[in-house]
């Protein structure tokens, strides 16, 4: 179980931000030129970015990588007002929420190191 609860965050969370990384392709389209979709494509990936960070930080020290991903999908969820009629972000961004709250107990339950 140890092993499990070890991988499992880790590997929905590299999911989710596979998932986030796919909406910015779309920049690619149209008619702008290549350095305007580029830049358009960086720009669309900072949260992606971010949250990368935040998972090697998790990676590393589970229970303050676990409050980040916690701490994202809050402020995610208030900027998208997720509650107030836009719940199609929330499948966007609730993966993070589950993947937070499995790094903490993953900590809690196993304290730290590597699974064996």
């Amino acid at each position: 179980m140890n092993r499990i609860l070890y991988w499992v965050p880790r590997i929905f969370t590299i999911a989710a931000l596979i998932f986030m990384l796919m909406f910015s392709l779309d920049s690619f389209g149209g008619s702008d030129s290549f350095g305007r979709k580029v830049l358009g494509f960086l720009i669309h990936n900072i949260p992606v970015l971010i949250l990368t960070a935040i998972l090697i930080v998790a990676w590393k020290w589970e229970a303050i990588g676990g409050s980040l991903l916690i701490v994202a999908f809050v402020a995610a969820s208030i900027f998208f007002r997720s509650f107030n009629g836009n719940p199609g972000s929330l499948v966007v961004i609730a993966p993070f929420l589950i993947t937070g709250i499995l790094f903490i107990l993953h900590q809690y339950l196993y304290g730290e190191g590597e699974a064996e």
